[in-house]
């Protein structure tokens, strides 16, 4: 038995497979003011389609939807299969509000009432 197959059958498949991650996927990144799709995300890093993302690197952000995920540090790390992966050198989660330099009281006032 032969695992030949032929070069337009392997494109095909990949390309496939492509769009059923990007249909799947609601995570992205944003570089600058554009957004592009997120193929897949692991503890690492994460992957994007070679054809339509141009080269990253640097300071990026990583969005679930509209939630904020992540702030990266990213460098290119290999191309595979029609995907451009990136590891993180840094990986900060982003929060809605600075963080505290006290810890708070759980009985303290929320809001300071005038008289």
């Amino acid at each position: 038995m032969t695992t030949y197959m032929p070069k337009e059958v392997r494109d095909g498949l990949d390309a496939a497979r492509l769009a059923a991650l990007k249909k799947s996927s609601r995570l992205r990144v944003l570089v600058g003011e554009r957004f592009y799709p997120v193929l897949r995300l692991w503890r690492g890093g994460f992957a994007v389609e070679t054809e339509t993302t141009p080269g990253l690197r640097g300071l990026v952000d990583l969005y679930d939807g509209g939630n904020h995920l992540y702030q990266c540090l990213i460098v290119a790390s290999e191309e595979d299969g029609g995907e451009m992966c990136y590891e993180f050198k840094r990986n900060t989660a982003a929060a809605d509000r600075a963080p505290l330099d006290y810890t708070r009281d759980p009985d303290a006032p929320i809001a300071l009432l005038p008289r």
